[in-house]
């Protein structure tokens, strides 16, 4: 969950503001037209993962992706963990390969994973 919550929130979520908040700059982004296109979304995750080149958006998002999976997304808005949920059972269901090797990577424990689940209820 955290991974996809990480995903997610710092896809959309890129700069922490005053109120120690991710900013919603981000917010408006079609999540779907990334999760259905192969090329947008391994290129999201090599950047992340530090294994590809990065877009702005995408320097932003592996900037904070730790920070995020780390607080299971505590300094989201509602509206990107709703976003972070969606892009989380994506990859669960259509691309777990891409989802164990960013466990794998950010929570090889798998500590975070269970935290983020019971607190979103997934």
């Amino acid at each position: 969950m955290k991974f996809a919550l990480v995903f997610i929130a710092v896809v959309f979520v890129t700069i922490v503001n005053a109120q120690d908040m991710y900013t919603t700059k981000y917010d408006n982004i079609d999540i779907d037209s990334i999760l259905n296109n192969d090329r947008l979304l391994n290129n999201y995750i090599a950047c992340v993962e530090g294994s590809g080149k990065c877009t702005t958006e995408g320097d932003e998002l592996k900037k904070h992706f730790m920070d995020a999976i780390q607080t299971c997304c505590s300094k989201c808005s509602k509206k990107q963990k709703e976003a972070v949920k969606k892009v989380f059972m994506f990859l669960e269901k259509n691309k777990p390969d891409k989802l164990k090797e960013l466990r794998e990577k950010f929570d090889p424990s798998g500590e975070k994973d269970k935290e983020c689940r019971a607190k979103y209820n997934l």
